[in-house]
């Protein structure tokens, strides 16, 4: 059919083009944060990029829905203000009758959005969070850089090493100063190596020296070593069942539904609910009067977007301090937006249908 063709065209147009704008942007910042990070020490510059696409997983069904909404008001709004809705209405053709079109090109966007929330969220998370722990988490003798004076994580330690093996694991003519307290002290050896123990990795030092100096009293002690044991890291990476929600399968998270799993669930849930309302609200909100040449009507369904997030959101919180059950949540908030975009959709329908007036035929005599 000529209008249904007419407006999926319309808005696959529009889609593709909103959606090309809002990633290059999006994809930009997220860049510029992540180089930041990487130059602050928080994440390896080798994995930039590999952060860079797990983060990108994460955002893109956000990106998805705001793109299919913004693309049905802007789509819409230019029919309102080029009269072809006029027209369009007075071929007998109401609001309601755009629900099927708009939906037929949306539904390949809204299954994608389903997918990302549901599957790809939690994987991108968990390998995202692993990435940055395994980084947080390495030896701080793998951080220092031959020759070079290096500070550990925390700060309390400096070292100096030559490393003799591929690996990182072995090194000699170890230097470390360690400040605890009022206490510092200075530990050189000859030869040093990782080793773990469960999940704690220590620097074991060979022949070497320790020199430890109170500040408060001024004492002294040096102590010589054949082998000297110190603690470098304790949980070397987080096991898979102390992920944080978000990075949690969701099957996990229906099989073990505790306060923070529920809010997580809620939220996911939620999202892809508002991908469905918010497709559904664009038609209502994409109303405007041909002739003031304005797009007030497209900064209020943005503000409109952003209230919606942030309700979900709370709602998340809500969930997660046992205010409200999962189910009253979803319910209220998303049932409730579900009403409201369809008596949108039909009180516009009703204050643009064009009642054309009948004519009577009076009857030819006999």
């Amino acid at each position: 059919m000529l209008f249904d063709s007419t407006v999926r065209t319309e808005l696959a147009r529009s889609f593709g083009v909103t959606l090309v704008v809002i990633l290059t942007t999006v994809l930009t910042i997220m860049l510029i944060n992540t180089l930041g990070q990487a130059a602050g020490g928080s994440v390896a510059p080798q994995d930039v990029m590999l952060l860079l696409g797990y983060s990108s997983l994460g955002y893109l069904p956000t990106m998805l829905t705001l793109s299919l909404f913004i693309a049905v008001v802007a789509s819409l709004g230019r029919m309102y203000r080029d009269s072809e809705m006029t027209i369009w209405f007075s071929s007998g053709i109401g609001l309601v009758r755009f629900v099927k079109p708009v939906f037929r090109m949306a539904w390949p966007v809204l299954l994608i959005v389903v997918l990302l929330y549901l599957i790809v969220w939690p994987w991108g998370n968990q390998n995202g969070t692993q990435l940055r722990e395994r980084y947080q988490k390495r030896s701080d003798l793998s951080r220092v850089a031959p020759g070079q004076f290096q500070p550990s994580r925390d700060g309390s330690r400096v070292f100096f090493i030559e490393r003799d093996s591929e690996d990182g694991r072995t090194g000699r003519n170890v230097f470390i100063l360690s400040q605890q307290g009022s206490s510092e002290s200075v530990t050189t050896s000859s030869k040093g190596q990782i080793e773990l123990e469960e999940q704690d990795r220590f620097l074991v030092l060979e022949r070497g020296q320790r020199n430890e100096t109170r500040s408060a009293s001024g004492e002294k002690t040096l102590a010589r070593f054949e082998e000297y044991k110190v603690l470098m890291d304790s949980q070397v990476l987080r096991s898979a069942d102390q992920l944080p929600p978000k990075a949690t399968a969701t099957l996990e998270l229906l099989q073990n539904p505790n306060a923070r799993n529920r809010a997580e669930l809620t939220w996911r849930f939620g999202m892809v609910l508002a991908a469905f309302n918010m497709t559904l609200l664009g038609l209502g909100l994409a109303a405007t009067n041909p002739r003031r040449a304005s797009n007030w009507n497209l900064l209020f369904a943005l503000l409109t977007f952003i209230v919606y997030l942030n309700l979900t959101s709370l709602s998340q919180s809500w969930v997660a301090s046992s205010r409200v059950s999962m189910g009253a949540a979803l319910l209220s908030l998303h049932g409730g937006a579900l009403l409201f975009a369809v008596g949108l959709i039909w009180l516009r329908d009703q204050g643009t249908r064009v009642h054309l007036p009948r004519r009577k035929c009076k009857a030819a005599p006999a």
